[in-house]
């Protein structure tokens, strides 16, 4: 019956399909996506600190961030359903949350989730209007590509940080760290290696093979030679596998955030068009990428069919994610698995997704056990990734590159997204002026430019 249902409303039969291989491609959607179950609540608690370091509690944030998933997976599944795309918590903006929010700026996890609450309807309400088209039309190409390069130099700092690869130093402010030759660091760096190899070759889930094969070295009882083992010999506590989900204890906490009114204040009205502009780029690269190996999806005109019907999903999804406790939840580039390697071509992929996370509720506990080296090396890994815009830069114009490159390098050294975004825009307008092009910059420029001299003054 099941099977029939799906047959008529996914039109199984125009889109040349059947339910076996969307079930196949929601598999290997799922499996090479679902490394963000490990991933995504250990940024969201500052790399396991947790409550105690000020961030987001790891078992609230599995739970959040998997009922986030369920829940955006079955909207985009069922609302655009010609779209067999995986939606999950985005990497980079949790670690904008987590770090440039939380630790940075002093948010507490609810004034961080009402954040992203309040970017997650300006989102929705772009999807509805020509403000999406104004905005994205209206910054250059170096522009984009330069935050998100910057994004990925952001990221890579914190992996190599939590892979204890770098450490502090009192007169170079960063340096080698002590730890470099510990086991737990070098079966870091080797879980980056082996994801990377293994990206190169083209295998399904590289992240997530390469981060539970070498969790695993790290639970057998073998390393008491190593000098850093746990008192049974192994490297990493393992927890078990399943046991109940943990509490979703930030349910609904978004609107406690409001009560502080830091939201509100120039820098937290920032802060929301970051995390905005972020979600929007992310959703615009990801939808149009798939797109390109979906057959008939571009038009002629190369124009990309139902794609607003996609967008207000993931706009849908980042404010019911902001409820359940979880960061932004955006569109995966990893559904490209399930399109290009098992044909799949309906939103019954993503139902299959949604089917897939929700069973891994039961899976805290795996989560828990993997060391925060080896989740460390999944995390540069999508800094590399990001940090390839770099290539897309019009270096021959340094009135873009210029403001693009201090923006983007500014984002590591000050620890900020937001601030690098804000230095890159004042930058980009001040040049403008100077060379004469004002009268042809678009006035969305100066729009950004203001609101970001505005949160440096106030």
């Amino acid at each position: 019956m099941f099977k029939n249902l799906g047959s008529k409303y996914f039109d199984y039969r125009g889109n040349k399909t059947n339910f076996a291989t969307e079930f196949r491609a929601g598999c290997t959607t799922y499996l090479t996506g679902c490394y963000i179950l490990f991933l995504g609540p250990f940024i969201m608690s500052g790399n396991g600190k947790g409550v105690e370091g000020g961030f987001f509690d790891f078992g609230f944030a599995f739970t959040g961030l998997v009922v986030a998933t369920v829940i955006a997976n079955v909207i985009i599944g069922l609302y655009a359903r010609t779209w067999p795309i995986m939606i999950s918590q985005g990497l980079g903006i949790n670690s904008i949350v987590a770090f440039t929010f939380v630790a940075g700026m002093g948010y507490t996890p609810a004034e961080a989730l009402a954040t992203v609450f309040l970017a997650g309807v300006a989102f929705l309400i772009a999807s509805l209007t020509p403000l999406r088209s104004w905005v994205l039309n209206s910054i250059s190409m170096t522009l984009k590509k330069s935050i998100g390069c910057g994004i990925g130099l952001f990221l890579a700092f914190i992996a190599l940080s939590i892979m204890d690869v770098i450490g502090d130093n009192p007169v170079t402010f960063v340096t080698l760290s002590d730890k470099i030759t510990s086991p737990l660091t070098i079966m870091g760096l080797l879980t980056f290696v082996t994801i990377c190899a293994l990206h190169y070759k083209k295998v399904k889930g590289a992240i997530i093979i390469g981060l539970l094969f070498f969790a695993f070295l790290s639970w057998l009882p073998i390393w008491n030679w190593t000098g850093g083992s746990l008192e049974n010999g192994a490297l990493a506590q393992f927890n078990g596998i399943a046991s109940m989900p943990p509490e979703m204890g930030y349910f609904f906490a978004a609107f406690e955030g409001f009560n502080s009114g830091k939201v509100f204040t120039t820098s937290g009205l920032v802060a929301v068009f970051v995390i905005w502009w972020l979600d929007i780029m992310d959703s615009m690269g990801t939808l149009t990428s798939v797109a390109s190996v979906i057959p008939g999806r571009i038009d002629s005109k190369g124009r990309v069919k139902d794609i607003d019907k996609a967008f207000l999903s993931d706009a849908s999804a980042t404010v019911v994610g902001s409820l359940t406790g979880s960061s932004t939840q955006t569109s995966f580039i990893e559904s490209g698995s399930g399109i290009v390697g098992e044909k799949g071509r309906t939103g019954m992929v993503s139902l299959v997704v949604a089917a897939l996370f929700l069973l891994s509720l039961f899976f805290a506990p795996l989560a828990t056990s993997l060391s925060k080296n080896i989740d460390g090396a999944a995390l540069l890994f999508v800094s590399v990734l990001f940090i390839q815009n770099i290539v897309d830069i019009d270096w021959k114009d340094i009135t873009e590159s210029a403001p693009g490159l201090l923006g983007a390098v500014a984002m590591p050294f000050l620890s900020s997204i937001t601030s690098g975004i804000c230095i890159m825009f004042i930058t980009y307008a001040a040049l403008k002026i100077l060379t004469g092009q004002a009268s042809r910059t678009p006035s969305a420029i100066w729009v950004v430019a203001v609101i970001s001299v505005l949160n440096f003054a106030v």
